[in-house]
């Protein structure tokens, strides 16, 4: 596995990482996003959108669910953080995660427990943002397959 760990000085670096993920995103990619309220996790879904190319506003999904942008690749980005397991399970979303059309990211994936079982852990990169004194890490959670290989390719220039 690559580096595990990214420090993110401040908000614009937690954008440079989203970005390059876009950048580097394949249709199917899937990113996992844990972290604590004002974490940095839509800053980093944010940049991760410019990366892909979409232009419109980027907000959170917390409560709305799911929001979906076109841009080089469709993006659909969903926020778990007021549903249950079994709220997940009944709602059908992992369909949407699943959708090879492009790539999702996925908010608060602890909420995941009943529909984990339905993703592919080869196509998924989970990161968890920790926020450290001023500033952020992003640290590496797992990474296996098409995932470690979006990790590797996105940080290539965040690593010392």
């Amino acid at each position: 596995m690559q580096t595990a760990t990214i420090a993110l000085p401040d908000p614009s670096a937690t954008a440079r990482l989203g970005r390059a993920l876009g950048e580097h995103a394949r249709r199917g990619d899937c990113l996992l996003l844990e972290g604590d309220l004002g974490a940095g996790k839509t800053s980093l879904a944010q940049g991760l959108a410019a990366g892909l190319g979409i232009t419109e506003s980027v907000t959170s999904p917390t409560f709305t669910l799911l929001n979906e942008y076109a841009g080089r690749l469709r993006l659909a980005h969903t926020d778990l953080y007021r549903l249950t397991a079994l709220e997940i399970a009944s709602m059908g979303l992992a369909e949407t995660w699943l959708e090879p059309r492009g790539v999702c990211v996925i908010e608060w994936p602890e909420r995941l427990a009943a529909a984990r079982g339905e993703l592919d852990p080869e196509e998924l990169l989970h990161l968890r943002l920790v926020q450290d004194g001023e500033g952020r890490r992003a640290e590496l959670v797992r990474a296996e397959g098409r995932g470690a290989a979006w990790w590797a390719e996105a940080t290539v220039d965040f690593r010392g």
